[in-house]
């Protein structure tokens, strides 16, 4: 067995049913896995993944152990192959059932050649969440480089992107610089698998030198780009430790831009992303002022926390041990909520109910790169609406539409559209 993956039974369930029009979705590493990996048998391939490679069940690996086709070399990502390590920590290399385990998130976040020494082939799966700031494309982009540097083909097994792939919001990172958290010119929330993701990558010329890269993907069966998580019929494995289900997925392209300021984004509670405020504010107002905007999909309690050293997830959280005043964020309806734009709605009254000193310290180093524009801290500290905020990515958000559609793999069938 895969002894160097916690156990699936760690598994959780979302409560909300799909709905009973959706067809069960099949993953690429299913359908790989069905043709009992004949694409790989006489190759010696790496495999980029981590724990949320899983097939019924069963993780990927131990899937080609017992085919008898093994990687020759694993990397894995940010938090590890067990997914356990705590955002930003860095992770030495390894090995798993003798099969020598190379993290790209310590000393090196790209794949040394000498790594790749007789690799005939990369295969990538892991399950993103479909945010630029969310550092597993992050990772994919630079194994596709090292990938290119070696005339090595790049395979990738296709699954869903949680928020799905009609739901595009955000600025784009273009002036600002490229960093491992926004190393792409797409919008925070971008629609897309990382199968599509790698084609338009390449195809967009996004990173140097993959021209010649031979990028395969093993396309998913049955997903359609109006399904977010709960549609799909797939089990929703927690894919950090601070993404603990799927509301917590739908909520952090937007309250995950408070990671960059004095606010907590409920990080050191049992609900990350699920809860913000600050010490001292005014709960009820705030909680008011949200609701009245009408958020679709979504609704706000006041609420009281007190965020705790949690080693694994978050040994020191922001504002640890103090009571926060803030809400919890209540999801209605989770196919209508728009998380970007209620992300903007929450850091706007946030800072609007600080005093005016303690605006000054709002804003931390990085706002800008996860937002990837410094245009919406300006428009807070100016006080403009989030609806006026929302407006100013209109422009780019309808060029990057026209961009991706040459990339995209999968469609709606027309009787159902979001």
């Amino acid at each position: 067995m895969f002894r160097c993956v916690i156990a699936i039974t760690f598994l959780i369930f979302l409560g909300a049913p799909s709905l009973s029009f959706a067809a069960p979705v099949r993953t690429g590493a299913q359908i790989l896995a069905g043709e009992d990996f004949s694409p790989l048998r006489g190759k010696r391939f790496a495999l980029v993944t981590n724990h949320t490679a899983v097939v019924d069940g069963i993780h990927l690996m131990d899937l080609m152990i017992k085919a008898q086709v093994p990687p020759a070399v694993v990397f894995t990502p940010e938090h590890g192959l067990k997914g356990t390590a705590e955002d930003g920590i860095h992770i030495g290399n390894g090995t798993c059932d003798g099969i020598p385990v190379r993290s790209l998130y310590g000393s090196a976040k790209k794949p040394k050649q000498e790594d790749l020494k007789d690799i005939d082939l990369v295969v990538f799966d892991i399950q993103d969440v479909g945010v630029r700031f969310y550092t597993y494309i992050s990772t994919m982009g630079l194994v596709m480089e090292a990938a290119a540097e070696k005339g090595i083909p790049f395979m990738v097994l296709d699954r869903p992107n949680p928020l799905g792939g009609n739901y595009v919001a955000g600025f784009i990172r273009k002036e600002l610089p490229a960093t491992f958290t926004s190393f792409y010119p797409i919008p925070i929330a971008h629609g897309m698998t990382v199968g599509e993701m790698a084609l338009m990558i390449k195809g967009a010329g996004m990173l140097p030198g993959l021209a010649q890269l031979e990028i395969i993907v093993v396309r998913m069966e049955g997903w359609q780009r109006w399904m977010r998580w709960p549609d799909t019929g797939l089990t929703w494995l927690p894919t950090s430790p601070n993404i603990p289900d799927f509301e917590s997925a739908l909520l952090y392209p937007g309250i995950g831009l408070l990671e960059a300021t004095n606010a907590s984004e409920g990080r050191g509670t049992d609900r990350p992303f699920r809860l913000a405020g600050i010490p001292g504010l005014d709960r009820a107002a705030v909680a008011k002022k949200l609701n009245r905007q009408e958020l679709a999909g979504i609704h706000f309690d006041p609420v009281q926390f007190t965020p705790l050293s949690l080693p694994g997830k978050s040994s020191l959280p922001k504002q640890m041990n103090k009571a926060v005043s803030g809400v919890e964020l209540v999801i209605d309806d989770y196919l209508a909520v728009q998380p970007v734009e209620v992300g903007i709605a929450v850091v706007s009254e946030l800072y609007d109910g600080l005093s005016t000193a303690e605006r000054k310290t709002f804003f931390r180093q990085g706002f800008e790169d996860m937002v990837g524009s410094g245009l919406a801290r300006q428009a807070v500290e100016e006080g403009k609406s989030p609806e006026e905020i929302t407006q100013l990515w209109a422009e780019e958000i309808a060029d990057f539409l026209q961009l991706r559609k040459n990339y995209l793999l999968y469609e709606d069938e027309p009787t159902r559209q979001i």
